[in-house]
Formats: structure tokens, sequence, C-alpha cells
């Protein structure tokens, strides 16, 4: 027998291989299991305060003043603006008072190279009532945030002033101010300023102030209010003299630990009297002048409707001199109340400051 295979079985498994391939090949391919979407990737937020401006020269501007009484001059004083006020209400709304004046304020303040915040007051009850919720706070940041962004702002301040320990409200109050702080500060953009008490009295109000709010970098300075320390029964008594403007920066950053470039020296551009009552007996620095008062001096005699020739007690040009030096030397910066009331000539409590710190303007 041949060893050599027949030509037919060589067709035969020639036929036989070929149909294998072909089954083979005809096999449905089995694909991997498929796989679940990765989960998208949140944005990351970038919560970091916004530039340092250097010394702060603050000054506010109420919604009852015309700005344009106001010279430019003194705006570019400034390097920066709040517009007071705007109100905040029980649920989280907000109203602006004068919000064509507003505008008017943001333009000049712009054209001057100064920054412009929105200042917030409002009654004790409503801050209350709106802090004291989580909804109610978050409401009301995104009425805050709209009204920055929709008129071109820079910051916020809030002038609670009044927040207690005794209430509760030292508590809602500092989670307000790390919310808002958050929101103004995604991508360094915007900043939040606080007015506070002077310090100089202990209790309640001054312990509302929370060592985590003045050492964190949730707001970017404090309004140190160091003015108003008036009395109605007893005579001759300064309401903002240097002694108080010492005592508050001493406080609030040696004894509370608040650091110094955040600290911002209240100076008033007003005077009040003493031992009688304050209604109707305040009086603007400028109207002080008016009347006699020297810029040279801290009291002068003047004379309103029903109160003839009393002593008010404010502050002229050595004295805020005195004290620019000293938010220099121990602060960061002084803030008026208001811009409104100072003098517009050489006369000018604000030029005086400006001078002594050598701010161009």
């Amino acid at each position: 027998m041949s060893l050599n295979p027949s030509p037919n079985y060589r067709f035969l498994g020639s036929v036989a291989l070929l149909t294998m391939l072909l089954v083979a090949s005809c096999r449905k391919t089995e694909l991997p299991a498929p796989q679940p979407p990765a989960p998208p990737v949140p944005p990351t937020v970038n919560i970091t305060p916004p530039a340092d401006l250097g010394f702060y020269i603050v000054g506010y501007v109420p919604s009852y003043r015309d700005p344009d009484a106001i010279p430019d001059v003194k705006f570019k004083m400034c390097n920066v603006i709040n517009y007071a006020f705007a109100a905040v209400g029980a649920t989280g709304d907000i109203t602006i008072a004068n919000p064509a004046r507003l505008s008017i304020v943001v333009d000049k303040a712009k054209r001057n190279g100064a920054k412009v915040f929105l200042s917030f007051n409002g009654t004790t009850a409503n801050w209350a009532q709106m802090a004291g919720s989580a909804t109610t706070r978050t409401y009301f940041i995104r009425q805050v945030m709209g009204a920055v962004r929709s008129y071109g702002l820079h910051g916020v301040d809030i002038d609670w002033e009044f927040p207690s320990t005794a209430d509760g409200t030292s508590v809602t109050f500092t989670a307000l101010m790390k919310e808002l702080g958050d929101s103004c500060h995604v991508d360094a953009k915007y900043y939040l300023s606080a007015a506070i008490t002077a310090g100089k009295y202990a209790g309640a109000y001054r312990d509302a102030i929370t060592a985590e709010l003045l050492q964190g970098d949730k707001v970017d300075f404090y309004n140190i209010m160091a003015y108003d320390d008036f009395s109605t029964t007893a005579p001759f008594r300064h309401h903002s003299d240097m002694s108080l403007a010492q005592t508050s920066l001493n406080y609030w950053i040696n004894t509370r630990g608040m650091p110094k470039k955040r600290a911002i020296l209240g100076i008033p551009a007003y005077g009040r009297a003493s031992g009688i009552t304050q209604t109707g007996t305040t009086l603007a620095y400028s109207a002080i002048l008016a009347q006699g008062g020297s810029v040279l001096s801290d009291s002068a005699t003047v004379t309103v409707t029903g109160f003839p020739n009393y002593t008010i007690y404010y502050n002229g040009q050595p004295t805020v001199k005195r004290k620019a030096m000293l938010a220099k030397s121990l602060a960061n910066g002084i803030m008026w109340w208001e811009k409104g009331q100072d003098a517009n000539d050489a006369g000018s409590l604000l030029k005086a400051a400006c001078d002594t710190l050598g701010r161009a303007y």
C-alpha cells in the first residue's frame, strides 16, 4: 500500500479544513461587558481672599447725600467707598436705598480709582431672624451677591453692629459672615468688611465678635467705630477723643488678637454734645465750622433750635492727624462716617489725614 494519500483524500481534507475555517469565522465575537461611565468630577472652587489694598481709607456715602456735592478729589482720597445702606429683611430680602444714587456713586468712585462696597444695615430683629436659619442666610447671600454683580461692585460691608452673646446671635452672626465670606472670596473676587463696636465696654455686644472670625480669613477688615462714646448726663465728655482711639485699637489687636492688617480705625466727621440730649444737637463738622468752630480745636460753642450756646465736641485737624498716624503705626487704615459731613476746602479732615499719611490724590 502506498504511503502517499490519494488525490481524493487530499481533496477531502482540504474541504474539511476550509469548512472548519468558515465555521470559526462565522462565530459571534464576544465583546467585553460595558463599563459604567465615570462619575463627573466636580469643578474645583477656589476660595481665597482678594488682594490686600494696602492702607485702607474708607469713606461712607449715605443714600441721603447727593454724591455730586462731594468733589471728585474726595473720592480719589479714599480707596474704598461704602454706599449706605441696603436693608436686610427678616426672610433675607434686601432693599437698596435710592438705587439710582448707588449707580452714581459707583461711577464716580470708579472714575477716581476707588473700590465700592454696598453696606447693609437693618433692625436687630430682622438680622436675628434672617441669620437664624441656614435657608434664609443662603437666600440673603444670593440676593447680596446678585446686587454686587448687577451694580459692578467690589465688596460687601455688614453693619449689623449689635449681634449679642445674650440671645445667641453671636453664633448666627459668625455663621453668616463665614458663609458670606466664602461667597465673596470665590476666585478672590470680592471683599467683605464689617462694622464693629469700639470695644471699650465689656459685655454681650463686644463678646459677640468671635475669635474664629477675628483671626480667620473670612472677613477682610473691620471698621472699628471708635466714636459715639457720649453721655446725656455728664458734661464736658468728648465722644471720640484720642484715648478712645488708643483703647479701641489696643483691645481689638492686642487683647483679642485681630491681625493688624484687618483693623481700621473709625473717625467721625461730626460732633456731639455732652450732658444734654443727642436729638437735634449733633452737627456735621462742616456745620460746626460754619458756626465759627476752628479746624484747630476739638470743641466749639454752637446753637441749634431749642439749644442756644452749648458745647459740641468733634475732631479737628490736629486730632485727625494724630489718629491717622496712630492707625498707620498700629493698624491698617482709617474709616470716616461720613464723607458728606466733611468740609470741602482746606479745612477738610480727610485732606488733613491724607496729607499726613503722604497719600497722593
